[in-house]
């Protein structure tokens, strides 16, 4: 029963609020069966990609921190244009045995972004930091960025994509199709899919004033089963969180959301690993 025409009276995915701390504590001492996990951020321009890394990063820190450059105006237009593997720092010095891999927004083929065949090459390993990515045309295996013979560690293990919830009703079918063709191929591959689904303030307002209500709001909940429904993910695999933008000081909601996801993404990777060398 419904305590309002907005609000569950049950949320429809419990969560343990407190837990930030214990998370944290499984991440610290995560060792993965792969020297290093490589997770693909993917999704249109403006999406949060970039806030999403950055999100990770400053909770792991315990800091406001800038690993990945963003891009503040929705000019339509991808911010990122070349490949970057982002190492996440630990706190107290070293780096965690797990990259975000962060490539340009996708976008309508007539709109430009990237093309789906550079995304694929990037999840076989194949094209190295630092490439440029070219609108028009993929990357060919003439180019010095060509990585013919990758290793484990550079193919990715987790394919994560990342969606605005205050604007999945007008992506384009374009991008979609994108995103599905995409999907197939990782699907091909046994590789493990997962959606952050960001923006859940700017969607609903009941969690702009309450982010723990986040599991509550039928609007939320009616947005991850359209996510689910134009992409063919199971709703188990989808995460609503709420990237750090304005916030300069921590938030235990903010993070509590954002580790849930990030623990069962690295989780799916290393069973993958493992189900895949052994």
């Amino acid at each position: 029963m419904a305590t309002s025409s907005t609000e569950l009276s049950v949320p429809w995915r419990p969560v343990t609020w407190r837990e930030s701390a214990e998370i944290y504590n499984h991440l610290h001492f995560f060792t993965p069966s792969l020297e290093v996990l490589r997770i693909l951020l993917h999704g249109p321009t403006g999406a949060g990609k970039s806030c999403f890394i950055n999100s990770v990063q400053r909770i792991l820190l315990g800091r406001n921190a800038i690993g990945a450059l963003e891009q503040t105006a929705r000019t339509g237009a991808s911010f990122t244009r070349m490949i970057k593997t982002h190492r996440l720092k630990r706190s107290g010095g070293g780096r965690y045995p797990f990259v975000f891999c962060d490539i340009m927004g996708l976008e309508p083929e007539d709109a430009g972004g990237i093309q789906t065949e550079d995304i694929i090459s990037v999840l076989e390993g194949r094209i190295s930091d630092g490439y440029t990515f070219n609108p028009l045309s993929p990357i060919t295996a003439d180019s010095p960025k060509y990585n013919r013979y990758p290793h484990p560690c550079h193919k990715v293990h987790c394919l994560v994509s990342i969606l605005p919830a205050d604007s999945i009703a007008r992506m384009s079918d374009k991008v979609i199709d994108k995103m599905k063709t995409i999907r197939q191929k990782a699907a091909q591959m046994g590789m493990p899919q997962v959606v952050i689904m960001t923006k859940v303030d700017e969607a609903c307002e009941l969690v702009n004033r309450d982010l723990r209500k986040v599991y509550q709001s039928k609007k939320i909940k009616e947005k991850v089963q359209e996510c689910s429904n134009k992409l063919g993910i199971p709703l188990n695999c989808i995460y609503p969180v709420k990237n750090y933008h304005a916030e300069i000081t921590q938030d235990a909601d903010v993070d509590v959301l954002i580790l849930m996801a990030l623990r069962d993404i690295l989780n799916f990777a290393n069973d993958y690993v493992e189900d895949l060398y052994e």
